[in-house]
C-alpha cells in the first residue's frame, strides 16, 4: 500500500486541479508521493457526466503524475460533515498516511467547498484517535493523523498565509485543469454555459496565479491558508 506525502482532498473532480495542481506538480518533481481523494463525481454539474468525470479525473491524474486518485461517490451537493462521511475520510487518511494533507478553501462561492473543507479538517483530527476503529479490507486501520493541514484558495478571494512559487509548473497546470474538456470553454460544445465554461473563467484563474505570484516576486504562485501557526528553524527557507 502506498504511504503519500501529501494527500488532496478535493469535494469535485477538477477542484484540486484549479486550486493547487501547480503545489502537487512542483512536489511530485521533487520526489514527493502525492495523491488526491475526491468526494463526488461532480454529477450536479451543468456540464458532463458522472462516467465522463471520472474518465477526466484519471486523465488529470496521469499528467500530474500522482501516486493514487480515488473517488468516495459521496452525493454532489448533499454529503455533510457527519459520522458516516468523517469515517469514509478517516479510513482515506490511514490508508495512505500523509504526512500533508490539502483541502478546499474554508469559504466559498460553491457549498461544498466549506463543507469539504469542514470534513476534510474534522477528519484529520478524528484519524488520529485511535478509539475511533476503522477498518479496510477486513483489516483493523492503525491511527494516524496529518502533521499539516493546508487550505487552497478557489473562487473567492481569501488572503493567503502562504505563498507556493508554481511558476516551472505553470502550463502541467493548465494541462491538467483542460483535461476536464468537458467542464471549460469549447465554442464546439452544445452543452449549457455554466459558471467555470465562460470563456473568461480560464483567464481568472492565469491572474489570480499571477496575483499571488506578485506577492513573493514571482510569475506564478497558488496561495493557501492554515489551521495553526507555521514555525521554522531556518530563516533561509523563506524565498
Amino acid at each position: 500500500m502506498t504511504k503519500l506525502d501529501i494527500l488532496v482532498f478535493a469535494a469535485h473532480p477538477d477542484d484540486a486541479e484549479l486550486g493547487c495542481s501547480g503545489t502537487i506538480a512542483s512536489h511530485v518533481a521533487r520526489g514527493h508521493k502525492v495523491g488526491i481523494v475526491d468526494f463526488t463525481q461532480g454529477e450536479m454539474g451543468t456540464r458532463g457526466t458522472p462516467e465522463l468525470r471520472l474518465q477526466e479525473a484519471d486523465a488529470a491524474g496521469k499528467i500530474l503524475q500522482l501516486s493514487a486518485r480515488e473517488n468516495l461517490g459521496f452525493k454532489d451537493v448533499y454529503f455533510q460533515n457527519d459520522e458516516a462521511h468523517q469515517l469514509k475520510l478517516i479510513e482515506m487518511i490511514r490508508k495512505y498516511k500523509p504526512e500533508i494533507v490539502l483541502a478546499n478553501a474554508v469559504a466559498d462561492r460553491h457549498p461544498d467547498h466549506g463543507k469539504g473543507s469542514s470534513l476534510a479538517s474534522t477528519a484529520c483530527f478524528m484519524s488520529g484517535l485511535r478509539k475511533i476503529e476503522t477498518e479496510l479490507d477486513g483489516v483493523q486501520q492503525e491511527a494516524w493523523r496529518p502533521k499539516f493541514v493546508y487550505h487552497y484558495i478557489q473562487n473567492n478571494y481569501i488572503e493567503p498565509d502562504f505563498v507556493v512559487d508554481i511558476t516551472p509548473f505553470w502550463q502541467t497546470k493548465i494541462d491538467s485543469i483542460l483535461a476536464f474538456q468537458s467542464q471549460f470553454y469549447d465554442p464546439k460544445s452544445e452543452e449549457p454555459v455554466s459558471f467555470i465554461s465562460d470563456p473568461d473563467f480560464l483567464p481568472f484563474i492565469e491572474a489570480r496565479a499571477r496575483e499571488f505570484g506578485h506577492k513573493i516576486l514571482v510569475k506564478y504562485g497558488e496561495g493557501f491558508t492554515v489551521e495553526r501557526m507555521i514555525g521554522m528553524d531556518n530563516l533561509f527557507d523563506l524565498i
